[in-house]
């Protein structure tokens, strides 16, 4: 189940960022400033922050079978059809949709991780499932580029959407939850919960409706100020990896004067340096829990340590020649690898019956990185210098690592009692004024 959630996380990855690849190629057909660039480059982020909340809540009605085989097939069918536009509204509107069909993706994601996995195992097998958008970007971008060489930019968007099509109907076939695959004994199943997984077996078994979504319990994943610092935490990640996602193809050529073919192989090196800076990530946070180190220590420190490497893509501004202009840049991707195993927190924190709801408001405030960042920087880099640009991405890291180290405390599930008691403490100084 693990390995089929990667190859979706691969997919997911390559179709959101091979239009940086195409960047330089489409500004250049179709005359596009560095503005106009920004804007079809967050143009995914519109709609995939706007519906990580509707998607999260998707995961939780309908399960991650449906949900996963609908939205694989749309974004791979919105990618294909890339391949056949004339200008930038037709690129602008299909970027949106594929933000669309992408949004229930790493909710869908968290939630099979929570159904899959007891609380000991799980930073690793979130680190490995995450892994997918680095490896798969490390070892692809050079393939894209090369593809885009030989075929075009409407050869590489055509390629890449058939790919998910075809996939997406693999993983309709071959994923099941727990409570339901026919390889899955009592055993596992019990393994699963005593080590706070959740299964689902007693919602499946039992004739009790599930509970329906209004805000008096919704509001538990608004009111607490440890989840609003991991949402803030996970904006500042999302704005480093998407400085990487789009402008960083474009960066290394327009900017820094490498040859295309170059720049790709070049490319991928930050994202091998992530790639490993995330599987040390999960699997040092869940040794350091299975040792009895506090959850607190095991699964912040990886986080705050990658955020504050993650500043170090300033000093690439400071540098000349293409080895320490690559360096700087993979040890602050290295960085954001280590901080990448923040949904675990997710599955740590939300409320049992808002797994997918909290995973969706996580990602809303996480995405709106893909819209803002990407115009941020096209506006900064519209003078021809990068360096505003590159300060901007290193001074957000630092605000995540705040985060996590005053907002975030105890790492504790939180239910109604907590969130009542987390208001009523941040609010002690006014209701002792009133009283």
């Amino acid at each position: 189940m693990l390995a089929l959630v990667f190859v979706n996380v691969v997919i997911n990855y390559m179709d959101r960022s091979n239009i940086s690849v195409a960047g330089t190629a489409l500004s250049k057909d179709f005359h596009l400033t560095s503005v106009q660039l920004g804007l079809v480059f967050s143009a995914f982020g519109w709609t995939y922050a706007l519906l990580q909340i509707p998607g999260g809540w998707l995961a939780d009605r309908f399960g991650p079978r449906p949900v996963y085989s609908c939205s694989l097939f749309g974004w791979s069918a919105a990618t294909f059809f890339q391949g056949f536009v004339n200008g930038f509204s037709g690129l602008l509107f299909l970027r949106l949709l594929i933000g669309a069909f992408e949004a229930p993706a790493y909710p869908t994601n968290n939630r099979i991780a929570t159904a899959w996995f007891p609380d000991n195992e799980r930073a690793s097998a979130i680190a490995l499932y995450t892994s997918g958008q680095f490896v798969g970007l490390a070892f692809l971008t050079p393939l894209l580029v090369t593809a885009q060489h030989f075929f075009g930019w409407r050869g590489l968007f055509i390629a890449t959407g058939l790919v998910g099509i075809l996939w997406s109907f693999c993983w309709h076939l071959f994923y099941r939850d727990p409570a339901k695959h026919p390889a899955v004994n009592e055993a596992e199943l019990t393994y699963i919960e005593e080590g706070g997984g959740l299964p689902q077996r007693r919602q499946k078994q039992s004739t009790e409706a599930p509970k329906k979504l209004t805000w008096a319990t919704a509001r538990q994943a608004f009111t607490s100020k440890k989840l609003w610092g991991i949402y803030i935490g996970q904006f500042t990640i999302n704005s480093t990896l998407w400085f990487f996602l789009t402008w960083f193809p474009t960066y290394l050529v327009k900017y820094r004067g490498l040859q295309f073919l170059t720049s790709g192989f070049l490319a991928s090196l930050p994202f091998i340096a992530a790639f490993c800076g995330l599987l040390l990530s999960g699997f040092a946070s869940d040794y350091l829990l299975k040792k009895n180190v506090s959850a607190g220590i095991a699964r912040k420190t990886p986080i705050v340590l990658g955020l504050l490497l993650s500043t170090t893509i300033v000093a690439a501004d400071y540098v000349s020649g293409s080895f320490w202009i690559i360096f700087f840049l993979s040890l602050a991707f290295f960085g954001n690898g280590l901080a990448s195993i923040t949904w675990v927190l997710v599955s740590a924190l939300a409320p049992k019956h808002l797994i997918g709801f909290t995973g969706g408001v996580f990602n809303f405030i996480g995405g709106l990185a893909s819209v803002i960042v990407p115009i941020i920087i096209g506006y900064l880099a519209s003078s021809g210098n990068f360096k505003p640009a590159l300060f901007f991405i290193g001074v957000l890291a630092f605000v995540g690592a705040c985060c996590y180290i005053f907002m975030v405390g105890e790492i504790k599930r939180i239910d109604g009692e907590d969130v009542a008691t987390d208001f009523v403490l941040q609010n002690q100084p006014a209701l002792n004024n009133e009283a």
